[in-house]
C-alpha cells in the first residue's frame, strides 16, 4: 500500500506521457466509481455504471508499466512478475483512496482503480434498509453480504463496521485484501489487517484471529471452504462475523455456502448454518430516473425460526422467498421486488429500471398494473417504513 504522505506516483516521468495524477482528477471530478487502464485505449472511466472514454490519447505499454513500478513497492512488483496479477491500495495526497488491481493483458500490462472514500458512509446515507442497523448491533452470528462485482458489498460492509464502531464497546478485527476504507477507532478498538504487508493469506490470518480477542470478525471475501469453515465455526462461538461472498440473493447464497463442502458433510453444516447464521444481505444498484446516481435494491433474509428450521431440515427445498414474505413485517425482511416497488412508487427510478432488475419480473409488471396471482407472495406482508 502507497502511504498519503508520500509524492503522488506517476507525475513524474516524460512531460508528454501519461499524466496519472491528472487522470485520477478527472475521474473524481466526475464522480466516477472506477478507472479502467490499458493500453492502445484513452483511460475509461465508469460513471453511474456507464463505461465513458476520457479525452485522452490512447495508453503506451511503456506509460503502464512505469505507473505500475511507481505504484508498487519492489516487493509488490517483484510478486507480480510471478503472478501477472496483483491487488493493492493507495492514497494520492489531496484527492483519494483507490483500490488497485494490476493484471496483464495481450502481454501488456492493465490497471482498474475502484474508488474509496476516505469518510465511510452511514447505513443511511446509503439508502441501505434501518434494519441492518439491528443486524450490526447482534453480539454473534455470520452476515453474509451478497451481489455481483460493483453492487456495492464492500461500501455496505464498511457502513455495519462504522455503526458498530460508533455504537459498541467492541474489539473489530478486519482480514481485507486489500484494505479499502479506513477506520479509526471510535467506541470500539479496530485492527485491520492486509493480506501481503500485514498476513500472508485469509488462512493463515484466520488460523490465529481467535486468539486476538474479538468480538467482531470482518472477513473481506470468502473464497474457499477453509475461509467458510472458519467463518462459521466462529460465528457458532459467540461472535459476529461479516464477510462477502459473489452471489445474486439469497437462495444461491445458501446453496453457495453447501457447495464449499462435499455432499456427505451438507447434513452437519445445514445444521451448523441453521445456528450460526445471521443474516443474508444481498444488493443491486439501479440507476435513478434523474440521472444523477443509483440506489440499491435489497434483499433481507433474517434467520427466523422459521428460516433456521428450513436451513437445518435436509428434506425440506429451501423457500426463501415464502420465507422473506413470511418474515416481512416481524423481522423486517424483504424481497428484491418488494425494494424496487417502493423505489418505483417514491418516483426514484423508471418502472422500465425496475421490471429489469425484478427477480420476477412478469409478477412486478402485473402488481404495478394492481393485478395479482393467487400464488404470488413476492408483495406480501410488506414492512412499513422507509426501508427499502
Amino acid at each position: 500500500m502507497v502511504d498519503d504522505s508520500l509524492p503522488p506516483p506517476g507525475t513524474e516521468g516524460d512531460p508528454g506521457g501519461f499524466n496519472f495524477r491528472q487522470t485520477i482528477v478527472q475521474m473524481v471530478q466526475r464522480s466516477a466509481s472506477d478507472l479502467l487502464l490499458k493500453a492502445g485505449r484513452p483511460p475509461t472511466i465508469r460513471v453511474h455504471g456507464q463505461l465513458q472514454m476520457l479525452p485522452m490519447p490512447p495508453l503506451r505499454p511503456e506509460d503502464l508499466k512505469a505507473l505500475v513500478e511507481s505504484l508498487m513497492t519492489p516487493r509488490q512488483f517483484k510478486d507480480f512478475l510471478e503472478e501477472k496479477e496483483a491487488d493493492f491500495g493507495i492514497g494520492v495526497p489531496g484527492i483519494g483512496r483507490f483500490r488497485t488491481n494490476v493484471y496483464q493483458q495481450r502481454g501488456t500490462v492493465a490497471l482498474a482503480f475502484r474508488r474509496v472514500p476516505y469518510e465511510v458512509p452511514s447505513i443511511r446515507d446509503l439508502l441501505l434498509p434501518p434494519v441492518l442497523e439491528e443486524v450490526a448491533g447482534r453480539p454473534r452470528g455470520l452476515v453474509l453480504i451478497t451481489g455481483v462485482t460493483g453492487s456495492g458489498k464492500s461500501t455496505a460492509l464498511a457502513a455495519m463496521i462504522d455503526h458498530i464502531n460508533r455504537t459498541r464497546r467492541v474489539n473489530i478485527i478486519t482480514i481485507e485484501d486489500p484494505i479499502e476504507f479506513l477506520h479509526r477507532d471510535q467506541l470500539a478498538g479496530i485492527s485491520q489487517r492486509e493480506i501481503g504487508s500485514d498476513t500472508l493469506s485469509f488462512s493463515k490470518a484466520l488460523r490465529h484471529v481467535l486468539r486476538q480477542d474479538p468480538d467482531v470478525i470482518l472477513i473481506g471475501e470468502i473464497r474457499d471452504m477453509e475461509t467458510m469453515d472458519t467463518a462459521l465455526k466462529a460465528a457458532d462461538t459467540g461472535h459476529l462475523v461479516l464477510t462477502t461472498i459473489h452471489t445474486t440473493d439469497a437462495t444461491q447464497t445458501i446453496s453457495r455456502v453447501l457447495s464449499f463442502y462435499p455432499p456427505h458433510q451438507h447434513a452437519e453444516i445445514r445444521m451448523l448454518l441453521s445456528t450460526a447464521l445471521a443474516a443474508v444481505v444481498s444488493l443491486r444498484l439501479v440507476p435513478r430516473a434523474d440521472g444523477t446516481g443509483r440506489v440499491p435494491a435489497v434483499e433481507v433474509l433474517i434467520n427466523s425460526a422459521a428460516v433456521a428450521d428450513s436451513v437445518r431440515d435436509i428434506q425440506k427445498a429451501l423457500d426463501i422467498p415464502g420465507l422473506i414474505a413470511q418474515g416481512g413485517v416481524t423481522y423486517g425482511m424483504q424481497s428484491f421486488d418488494q425494494s424496487l416497488m417502493r423505489w418505483y412508487q417514491d418516483g426514484v427510478i423508471t418502472y422500465e429500471e425496475a421490471v429489469f432488475h425484478a427477480t420476477h419480473p412478469s409478477e412486478f409488471a402485473l402488481r404495478v398494473s394492481g393485478v395479482s396471482a393467487a400464488s404470488d407472495r413476492t408483495f406480501t406482508d410488506m414492512p412499513g417504513g422507509d426501508s427499502r
